[in-house]
């Protein structure tokens, strides 16, 4: 008999994922109320207040509870996109008014609506209007949408003062214009002594991010603009000194009627940072949310209180309304300026995250809806809970630039030899178009050399040498390699995004004190976004098939291109989603040429029930487009 001794490492067990640490509880509303959750609110008391869309208020008692009770406290308001509770009462904004509702009786129901500041609106349904969030003196802070053309039906418009803008609301109902720029600000919040805003892809706005605002910030989007004559604006840039540097591609066909604009391949682009060297007012994104990969419709940013969630406790929570989900941002000033990472943090929600607040016990309430805009998951809204369950996950912990690379703080010991080996690391580098279109593809994806890197003592901390690290760029850092010390785990999330608007000054790394040991050797053109191995070595199977097998389909390696490309963001196989089901796309009886056209340059006219349009894809290689369609039409 021959006994065979296996390395601890081979038969260590599968790596934990993120649901094994925190997880997802429903919180039972009573049969036939449809929680399309716009605002959340916890009271003093632990009760939760629940604003929907629908024009309702209700108070939750006993939220963390088995047996939840839901009781309506208002009701009559237009599509509230926002609460707090501030000194006895709630604060929302509807859709033309900050409103303070009161219980002066104190019979559970509120009795007095009290307009504190109102705006106009111009009746276009993209008008919506999202907030409070509350400074320590008392103000307010309420953001505006902008509406849409008619005939430009693509490009945002301020008809009104002051859509596109942030304003400030002093508790006696005085309001300050206080920045523009904004195109669909869903998610604000106030943390640290500092004002936030999420946005979302769209015209200008090449992907979602979280910008730091201040008054007189520009944050990119050109329609409110509109405003900036005004005595009291903040700022004075006016639309045509934009335009004088960025086009806005206002161009009539042979008929009259302006065309829309699209992305160009292989021009001479603009990027924010560069229209920042002749517009100073224009404010850069603290974090950019790379499109498709974190999110697709970016909503609350929110902080982690000290205590909650374990080693993550001062960083923030950012939800997503399309793809269900909630990422975690790490940010550090460098240099005066804001910047950081974002990473996933927990997927799989039933709808839309569009609203979180936190439990007096330490859970998050997470408030969902997806009418209009559509999202992952199977219901069209929910209330739910996310509950850590104490255990400390092996996760990136923090990221920090440094003057030739980064530092990457983890949770637990990493173990020393795959930490020490540079195939454990790829990082690429890209960045955005500055432009009308809807979205950008990102540009300029370059891949960074791994240099060396030095491991701390306590096997707590990896310095990262790069050659190609790029101010103003994204760096996308895979860490696929890293091992846990005691258990030889994976990491529940291996990559995550550092947006480098300022590299600090300090000592460089020595040869002498890092590895520059690597096990495998690397392409210097690798993507640092490719799929597993697996799915590499299927991928070039594929494409040396033998004459005649060319239209095998593999759905494994088509799986793995779906991932790579983000396009599981919008759509799957079977059922509605962002976008349309692969297999309702298969019944238009396209052919594969045109789907590659599609996906490269797509046409949201021809499926106008979806309120999201498709951005162009053109960094989709054409031979991996090709065989996205085949295996499309492969669904009839």
């Amino acid at each position: 008999m021959i006994f065979v001794i296996l390395s601890p490492r081979l038969t260590a067990q599968e790596s934990p994922m993120e649901e094994d640490y925190l997880k997802i509880l429903k919180v039972k509303a009573p049969e036939g109320l449809l929680l399309e959750v716009g605002g959340l609110a916890v009271l003093p008391n632990g009760n939760l207040g629940v604003a929907t869309r629908r024009g309702e208020i209700y108070l939750v008692e006993n939220p963390t509870g088995s047996r939840p009770y839901f009781r309506k406290f208002a009701s009559g308001l237009h599509e509230i996109l926002g609460l707090v509770y501030l000194d006895g009462a709630f604060y929302c904004s509807q859709r033309g008014e900050l409103t303070k509702l009161e219980d002066t009786n104190q019979d559970g129901r509120a009795d007095q609506y009290t307009t504190v500041y109102s705006w106009p609106v111009s009746g276009n349904y993209h008008e919506y209007s999202y907030g409070p969030v509350v400074d320590e003196a008392g103000n307010f802070y309420v953001s505006g949408n902008v509406a849409f053309g008619n005939e430009e039906w693509w490009r945002g418009e301020s008809r009104v003062p002051y859509r596109g803008w942030i304003m400030k609301i002093s508790p006696d109902g005085k309001m300050e214009p206080w920045a523009t720029g904004m195109r669909s600000p869903a998610g604000l919040g106030y943390i640290d002594g500092k004002l936030f805003y999420t946005e979302n892809q769209g015209d200008y706005m090449a992907s979602g991010g979280i910008w730091h605002i201040q008054k007189g910030s520009f944050a990119g989007h050109p329609a409110g603009l509109t405003w900036t004559g005004r005595e009291n604006s903040p700022l004075d840039l006016s639309p045509e000194a934009f335009h004088a540097v960025v086009d806005p591609r206002k161009v009539k066909n042979e008929q009259g009627r302006y065309i829309k604009p699209e992305n160009v391949t292989d021009e001479d682009y603009l990027t924010l940072y560069q229209a920042k060297e002749k517009l100073p007012q224009i404010t850069l994104p603290a974090v950019w949310l790379p499109y498709g990969i974190y999110g697709i419709s970016t909503s609350e940013p929110i902080k982690i209180p000290e205590g909650n969630f374990g080693p993550f406790s001062g960083q923030m929570l950012v939800g997503d309304q399309g793809q269900s989900k909630i990422m975690r941002v790490m940010m550090e000033e460098v240099n005066g300026v804001l910047q950081g990472a974002a990473i996933d943090f927990r997927s799989g929600f039933r709808s839309g995250v569009l609203r979180m607040a936190w439990g007096l016990d330490g859970s998050l309430f997470v408030g969902e809806t997806n009418r209009g805009w559509g999202s992952a998951g199977e219901a069209s809204e929910g209330l739910e809970r996310l509950v850590w369950n104490g255990e400390i996950p092996f996760e990136i912990r923090d990221i920090h630039a440094m003057p030739d690379g980064f530092e990457v703080e983890f949770t637990k010991p990493v173990d020393r030899k795959s930490a020490e080996d540079l195939a454990s690391y790829r990082v690429q580098t890209f960045i955005y178009k500055y432009h009308p279109v809807y979205g950008s593809p990102p540009v300029a994806n370059e891949m960074a050399d791994v240099k060396g890197v030095q491991v701390s003592e306590d096997l707590l901390r990896i310095r990262i040498k790069l050659d190609g690290l790029t101010q103003y760029h994204i760096h996308h850092l895979r860490l696929d390699g890293i091992r846990e010390k005691s258990n030889y785990y994976s990491l529940v999330h291996p990559s995550a995004y550092y947006t480098l608007n300022e590299i600090p000054e300090g000592e460089v790394l020595a040869e002498k004190d890092m590895s520059t040991y690597r096990s495998t050797a690397q392409s210097a053109d690798s993507d640092p976004a490719s799929v597993s191995p697996k799915a590499v070595a299927m991928a070039s199977d594929t494409d040396n098939l033998p004459e005649g097998d060319e239209n095998i389909i593999d759905e494994a390696l088509v799986s793995a291109l779906l991932s790579q490309y983000t396009c599981v963001a919008c759509h799957n196989k079977d059922t509605k989603q962002v976008g349309p089901a692969y297999g309702e796309v298969a019944k238009r009886n396209y052919t594969a040429e045109e789907i590659v056209s599609l996906i490269h340059t797509p046409k949201p006219e021809n499926w106008p029930e979806y309120a999201t349009p498709m951005p162009p894809m053109p960094h989709v290689p054409e031979a991996d487009a090709l065989k996205i369609a085949k295996w499309i039409n492969s669904l009839k």
